[in-house]
């Protein structure tokens, strides 16, 4: 049997405290260990969630903050969903890397040459219409190895809420994965790329940059060469993390990966760190999440792993998921086989553990969201 411990729900107002002490641990754009940063994007968070008078329309300002709670209550992880990454205020901007080839025979006298040369070049681009961005995803240290890798929670657990709210985000979901980072003064992370390249166009330290990228992200398309950027230029240790994913990003990148993302061949201009991108409605926790029946009872090994959410109509919470084991009720001289693909006029109904369903808050007659994982193991 699987405990119900840790449940994924939006955030609340009530939870700065332990955002802003998780935001400690990675310190990244998305999420600073800022104060007033965080507070700001709680409240913003609260009102993205409640949708305002038209909560069924897509705005590109939203940004949606989501925890993970452990069994007494405490918070030890975040994510984050922007509804738009690129907008007039705040534009995404990008480095696409594109490697270009060179040939050429040599006559040095009494050796005959063919040398074959590969560039690297970091040509850099706008938008003010991107796609959707995940991001901020930070869990408690001490949690990074627990048994139920809770990561995956934190991870996926966003999509469950995106197929529900299909409307309100973009035709394309972003995740920037980060290399890896190094730690300056203070222990705040520090960008080699940005040191060798960054710096030299804007005259801007990484903690400058990082600070004014919260109100203006332009700044780096007004400074920044039009033309490509030689990467083949730039320190060898600086061009070989370009694109690279950082060893701390390596289980989220398997975990999306898993669900259709793939390498775009962008990278971020203030890390190098891959942009990676899927067409939201491809992916697989997406495509096939369906609404259920929950009927409360056990439900043993044969049970199949998978996310099951409640979605909020009324109020907070607006969103509350787990990752557990359910069922679908058969025959018992067939054998069980869940074809998601299969059109009923009838909802299905799922056997999901009573834990699960009161850890959820689900009331009767209620219909849950699950999408099926069953290549991912649950821990007992």
């Amino acid at each position: 049997m699987v405990d119900s411990a840790y449940v994924f729900r939006d955030a609340a107002p009530s939870d700065e405290d332990a955002v802003f002490e998780l935001a400690r641990h990675l310190d990244t754009l998305n999420l600073p260990p800022d104060r007033e940063f965080i507070r700001e994007l709680l409240e913003r968070s609260a009102a993205s969630f409640a949708g305002g008078r038209e909560p069924d329309l897509f705005d590109p300002e939203r940004r949606f903050l989501f925890v993970l709670e452990g069994p007494s209550g405490e918070v030890v992880g975040t994510s984050m969903i922007h509804a738009q990454h690129g907008t007039r205020h705040e534009p995404h901007v990008f480095f696409r890397v594109i490697d270009e080839e060179r040939y050429a025979e040599l006559d040095l006298g009494d050796e005959r040459r063919d040398v074959h040369m590969v560039h690297k070049m970091l040509h850099l681009g706008l938008t003010y219409q991107g796609p959707t961005e995940i991001g901020g995803l930070v869990l408690h240290p001490d949690l990074r190895k627990h048994p139920r890798k809770l990561g995956r929670l934190l991870s996926l657990g966003r999509f469950i809420y995106i197929a529900a709210q299909r409307q309100r985000f973009r035709d394309r979901v972003l995740a920037e994965l980060l290399p890896a980072l190094e730690r300056g003064p203070a222990g705040r992370a520090r960008s080699p790329l940005w040191d060798a390249l960054g710096s030299r166009f804007t005259n801007l330290t990484y903690a400058e940059a990082d600070a004014l990228t919260r109100d203006d992200k332009e700044f780096i398309w007004k400074l920044f060469p039009v033309s490509p950027v030689h990467a083949s230029l730039l320190p060898r240790e600086v061009q070989d993390i370009i694109g690279q994913v950082g060893p701390e990003s390596m289980g989220a990148m398997r975990l999306l990966h898993s669900i259709g993302f793939a390498d775009s061949g962008k990278v971020d201009p203030f890390d190098g760190g891959p942009h990676w991108e899927a067409a939201t409605d491809d992916l697989t926790l997406i495509r096939d999440a369906e609404w259920c029946v929950p009927i409360a009872g056990e439900v043993g090994d044969e049970g199949v792993p998978g996310f099951v959410a409640r979605v909020g109509r009324g109020g907070a919470p607006w969103f509350r998921a787990v990752f557990t084991r359910l069922l679908e009720p058969i025959d018992d001289e067939i054998d069980w086989v869940i074809d998601w693909t299969e059109t009923d006029a009838a909802p299905r109904e799922l056997t999901i553990p009573p834990e699960d369903l009161a850890a959820l808050g689900v009331g009767e007659g209620e219909r849950v969201l699950v999408a099926l994982r069953p290549q991912l193991r649950v821990a007992h």
